[in-house]
């Protein structure tokens, strides 16, 4: 029996609660919700602007999108380089931001071969995305580090960029950072370096040197990403994970490095979004991760071991 044009009400309220499900980062019960969409033989596509287009499953050229479970993706990271920079974005929410990335990084490409890859857990209009971007869809709550781990997979560029949505790059940043790179002692680098003094507390800083690159734009090479291992997939949430990840480069002896360069942050809707009780929850579990690994660790930062600043009267 053919499906009828326009989708039955029980279709249209369980997609109505699961975009209020989404609106509340409850994505365990919006993927439930979607199964339940799907069972029904319709398809739900999240729009642009934060509404949801219904299909027929079943409609001519238009079946059921599979998403891929994040361990399924197949890496060609040890492979020869392809591109010079492979620049990666995850969509969990708000596409446009993406999108706008993406339109910034083109503007400035200057005759790079830059691959982009868009890692998209919420299921958006792939009609939305610019021509030659590689789209992962994935099935599930994948959390924030395993995302990142599928994209980051598919890298072929010399060097790998991480970039948040929030970022829109106002001139050629892909240059001063390919330099920056290509001495070995440098492990990663970004616009945005923090530094600590006591392993709790992270500040802003110009550096060069710093204890962090902040993963708003955080680059490094595609060998010392191989060596030092993809982001820690217990960071379901993103806070710290790159602090975390940062440490471990510095661990293999290499250092973190600002490049100054011309980038504009727009508000960070995850953090806006996410109630401030479940985000000091969260960032609390995933600080407490990175201080498991890196508790004392102060050879790795900047301001060093505070008894020996004590004893020389203060910090440096």
């Amino acid at each position: 029996m053919p499906m009828p044009d326009a989708p039955p009400a029980e279709v249209v309220a369980l997609a109505q609660e699961r975009a209020g499900r989404r609106m509340a980062k409850d994505f365990a019960a919006a993927d439930g919700l979607r199964a339940r969409i799907e069972e029904l033989g319709w398809t739900v596509l999240d729009a642009a602007d934060g509404g949801f287009v219904l299909e027929a499953a079943t409609a001519v050229g238009k079946p059921a999108r599979p998403r891929a479970d994040a361990h399924e993706i197949v890496s060609v990271l040890a492979d020869p380089a392809a591109a010079d920079a492979s620049v990666h974005w995850l969509v969990e929410e708000w596409p446009q931001d993406v999108i706008r990335g993406i339109e910034s990084f083109r503007r400035y490409e200057a005759g790079l071969r830059v691959q982009h890859v868009v890692v998209d857990v919420v299921g958006t209009d792939p009609t939305l995305w610019p021509d030659g971007v590689e789209v992962l869809e994935l099935a599930g709550d994948a959390g924030w580090a395993a995302a990142r781990n599928a994209g980051l997979h598919r890298s072929v560029g010399e060097i790998v960029l991480v970039v948040d949505g929030s970022v829109e790059i106002m001139g050629g940043i892909l240059e001063p950072i390919r330099q920056t790179l290509r001495d070995p002692n440098v492990g990663v680098c970004g616009p945005f370096g923090i530094v600590t003094d006591d392993l709790r507390e992270f500040r802003d800083d110009a550096g060069p040197d710093v204890d962090a690159i902040e993963g708003y734009l955080l680059a490094i090479r595609r060998p010392v990403l191989l060596e030092v291992g993809l982001f820690d997939e217990k960071f379901r949430f993103y806070r710290t994970c790159d602090i975390e990840f940062s440490f471990r480069v510095k661990d293999s002896g290499r250092r973190a490095v600002v490049v100054p360069v011309p980038v504009r942050r727009h508000e960070h809707r995850a953090w806006i979004t996410t109630p401030s009780e479940r985000r000091d929850q969260l960032s609390k579990r995933n600080y407490y991760r990175f201080l498991d690994r890196f508790r004392g660790r102060f050879d790795l930062t900047v301001a060093g071991d505070p008894k020996r600043r004590d004893r020389r009267g203060g910090p440096p």
